[in-house]
């Protein structure tokens, strides 16, 4: 629990105030709109719920290929987030749900294995619930923007470049990046005719129906009833585009397999029905019938386990900040870890891989109006019935039409606007960009470690070279940038040996240290010696312009000849009584 909710509570009152009901609301969000739901409220949330379903279910498909399992797989992901999140969620706009990037993750990973799919969704959802549960969630402070941008760009590309074999209707290409380039132009005079201009038909048809909802903006103040029907009816198409092009080339396969036609690679024979409920696997058996123990199998996910919750937790609550900050209310960074935690601890037991926030389907959840996260019990019933019903009707459904529709998700993820803004901004951050977005063509896991150790090292740079800006006033004035901590020690005392202690004579300085808020015991040490070696050379050191907190541990290290004043002039007329009465 927050220990915050316990702040001046006796220890005798603790129990009264965990088993409050404003803490039984911080832990269950449903108990603070719920109460005052409203038959409006219920209207909206429908509509949202219908609509956000019939885009998740051709999404979902589609996004179990690119994690390289069977494609129920991708429906199996999809409902277990909208029962959870309307319980523990604090955003109203937010869908959790497989995704492009988790599950190209989860392809890096797992090797198109099913059974170490969910159980690496039972341990993505044990790391995240435990990081909500101890307020860990500032670690996600560490990934910087450019790693996150490096990441998504390399994604998009990795992504859509791999559908590009399923629009050209070619079988056995390598899922390795470079490889696969090469096998696909390799490939190309084996391209099936039927797919390629199926799939190029889907890419033109989700293309334009795209740029017809961009188009549309608000409608004007005077336009009449039967214009606005006549936009909401182009909106509500546009926003269902998804499944109406599925449907439409699944209804163009099976008449051409009705007449014996097969011109188009399509999915298949489909596990049909809903997914039993049962503990994911903890053991594994290959090929041959040898059996792979639990702990081979997490050492088999390697980085990958810490990548990946990370960057699901990354992901869902950038999202929501987003959507919450737009939509004017705030959300529960620690809670929304919880509800994505327990969402894939669920999940695994209804054979689920992991999933987290999605940037597509929660704006098509704003726009259509969504007013609580209720809108997801919709949605996860509307997965329910596909699975119960549809799975023998997508046994046609082209795998051209879900390359088309996976290409259309992610290619907005490709922001060269952002890198154009960096170059703009500070180059520098060029540096942990590219060196992410790189690496992720060779495995995804790696790139995102590449650029937090660079992004880390450069934050380790600044801390141990802080700004100094030496200025000569017959004293010199040493003013520095930023706090002091341990690294920075050698530093400064080389900058003050240099300047001032080994000039002939010694000069005496004056240390502005307005901007340094933190100091450890390290600096204080050195500060002890500078101190020893000015008096030694006949010269003086002065402190200026020291926050409270810092002049507090000066003062408690007891240093022999510490001198402070409140400002830079000050320190500059103590100096110059020091040499006048020398």
């Amino acid at each position: 629990m927050d220990r915050s909710l316990l702040d001046g509570v006796p220890a005798r009152g603790w129990r009264n105030a965990c088993c409050s009901y404003s803490t039984l609301k911080a832990w269950l969000p449903i108990l603070s709109w719920l109460p005052g739901y409203k038959l409006k409220w219920l209207q909206m949330d429908l509509i949202a719920g219908v609509t956000v379903g019939l885009t998740v279910v051709p999404q979902g498909l589609a996004y179990a290929e690119v994690a390289g399992l069977p494609v129920q797989y991708g429906l199996y992901s999809a409902f277990m987030g909208g029962f959870i999140y309307t319980f523990l969620g604090t955003s109203k706009d937010v869908t959790l749900g497989p995704t492009a990037i988790m599950s190209l993750l989860c392809s890096s990973v797992v090797g198109g294995q099913p059974s170490r799919a969910v159980l690496l969704c039972l341990l993505c959802g044990v790391i995240q619930a435990a990081m909500a549960l101890l307020r860990l969630g500032f670690l996600l402070d560490f990934i910087s923007y450019p790693v996150i941008k490096g990441f998504t760009c390399a994604a998009a590309v990795t992504i859509g470049f791999g559908q590009v074999k399923n629009i050209l209707g070619l079988k056995g290409v390598p899922q390795q990046f470079f490889l696969q380039v090469y096998y696909t132009f390799h490939r190309i005079p084996e391209a099936r005719i039927g797919d390629v201009v199926l799939g190029l038909l889907c890419l033109t048809l989700l293309v334009m129906l795209t740029l017809m909802k961009a188009s549309l903006g608000p409608p004007p103040n005077d336009c009449p009833p039967s214009s606005r029907v006549a936009r909401r009816m182009v909106w509500g198409i546009a926003t269902m585009r998804n499944a109406l092009v599925v449907v439409a080339a699944s209804c163009v396969a099976l008449s051409w397999d009705a007449y014996g036609h097969h011109v188009f690679t399509i999915t298949g024979n489909i596990t049909k029905g809903l997914p039993p409920f049962r503990p994911p696997p903890t053991t594994d058996t290959t090929g041959n019938g040898t059996i792979v123990s639990f702990g081979e199998i997490v050492e088999g996910f390697g980085g990958g386990l810490a990548v990946i919750p990370f960057m699901g937790l990354l992901e869902s609550i950038a999202i929501a900040k987003a959507f919450a900050s737009q939509n004017d209310y705030r959300i529960n960074a620690n809670q929304e870890l919880f509800a994505i935690g327990l969402t894939n601890i669920m999940g695994s037991f209804v054979s689920a891989y992991p999933v987290t926030g999605s940037f597509g389907r929660t704006a098509v959840n704003s726009q259509t109006g969504v007013c609580t996260p209720a809108g997801g019990i919709v949605t996860s019933v509307i997965v329910l019935l596909s699975l119960a019903f549809l799975m023998p009707v997508f046994y046609y459904i082209p795998k051209a039409s879900l390359a088309a529709v996976i290409i259309c998700a992610v290619a907005p993820m490709v922001d060269f606007h952002a890198v154009a803004k960096m170059w703009r901004i500070r180059r520098l951050d060029l540096l942990p960009f590219s060196v992410t977005f790189l690496m992720s063509f060779w495995e995804v896991q790696y790139g995102i470690l590449g650029g937090i150790a660079v992004s880390g090292a450069m934050l380790l740079y600044n801390t141990a070279r802080p700004r100094v800006k030496v200025s000569d006033h017959g004293v010199l004035v040493i003013e520095l940038g930023s706090g002091l901590s341990f690294p920075a020690t050698e530093y400064l005392s080389h900058i003050i040996h240099t300047k001032a202690l080994q000039a002939s004579p010694a000069r005496s300085v004056v240390l502005d240290c307005l901007h340094v808020s933190t100091i450890d015991y390290s600096v204080v040490n050195e500060l002890k010696d500078l101190l020893r070696q000015f008096k030694l050379r006949g010269a003086v050191l002065v402190f200026s312009r020291l926050q409270p907190s810092v002049l507090r541990v000066l003062l408690a290290a007891d240093l022999p000849g510490l001198r402070h004043t409140d400002s830079v002039d000050a320190a500059l007329q103590v100096q110059m009584d020091t040499r006048l009465n020398d």
